[in-house]
Parts: structure tokens; C-alpha cells; sequence
């Protein structure tokens, strides 16, 4: 009998695409999963990785100024976790996500490999789950009881 793993999966969301990364609470140690693009596809798509992947929960990264401003980004993100809690019925968790698609471009860039937007997205949300894995340390506890 297979066990269904108890993962997180994390979303660096933006206008037009939604980078994805995944982690087992037991390992903990996130992985970029997939790009999607926002369009009438994406709850589809994301509810059919979630049934995949075993997800208990989701970490959406949270934007905010440099001095920790509410923004127009911000807003944007408060309405898009609106949508995903009438499609996802687990816990949504926000993460700061300062300056993590900047950390994504530049490690993909030191890697000298070709790679696109999409590329980065998925590994901010790496980063977006990470982040969030250190700050909750008992989260294993939590999504699997």
C-alpha cells in the first residue's frame, strides 16, 4: 500500500504565471515544480497537482514594499488568495516574498544555462517555501494531524 506523502506546496504568484514548488513536510527541502499560467486552466491544473503531490497545505508568497508597505501587489495577492480558498479547501499560509525572484535570477544566471521567466518563478516559490519551512519548524505536526 502506497503512502500518500504530506507535502506544502508553495506559489510565487504573479500577472500572468504562477511559479510552483513543492516540499515533504518530512524532508524539507523544497523543489521548483512547474510554472502555470493564470488563465481559465490554472485552479484545474493546481487542484490536480495538489491530488498528486499529496499537498496539505499551500504558502503563498506575500509582497510587500522595501519598508514593508502595503502595495498595489499586495492587493493583487489578497484577492487571488480570496479565489484559491474557494477552490482549495486546505490551510493557506502568506510568506514574505522580498526579494526572492531576484535571489532566483541571479542563481539561475551563476548557473550560465539558458532559462526563462517561468524558470524564475518556480524557483522563487523554491525560496517563497523554503523561507517558510525555517519559520515554522513544527509544521509536519500541524498538517499531518
Amino acid at each position: 500500500m502506497a503512502v500518500t506523502p504530506n507535502s506544502i506546496l508553495a506559489l510565487d504568484v504573479g500577472a500572468r504565471r504562477v511559479g510552483v514548488a513543492v516540499a515533504t513536510v518530512q524532508a524539507r527541502l523544497p523543489r521548483p515544480l512547474i510554472t502555470l499560467i493564470q488563465d481559465d486552466t490554472f485552479f484545474g491544473a493546481l487542484e490536480s497537482i495538489i491530488e498528486v503531490e499529496g499537498v496539505r497545505a499551500v504558502v503563498v508568497g506575500f509582497p510587500r514594499g522595501m519598508q514593508g508597505q502595503h502595495t498595489a501587489q499586495t492587493d493583487a495577492i489578497e484577492a487571488f488568495v480570496a479565489q484559491l480558498k474557494q477552490h482549495v479547501p486546505l490551510p493557506i499560509h502568506m510568506q514574505d516574498e522580498a526579494l526572492t525572484s531576484k535571489h532566483a535570477e541571479a542563481e539561475l544566471q551563476a548557473r550560465g544555462r539558458a532559462y526563462d521567466k517561468g524558470d524564475i518563478d518556480a524557483l522563487a516559490a523554491t525560496y517563497i517555501l523554503d523561507d517558510f519551512l525555517k519559520e515554522h519548524p513544527n509544521i509536519a505536526q500541524e498538517v499531518t494531524s
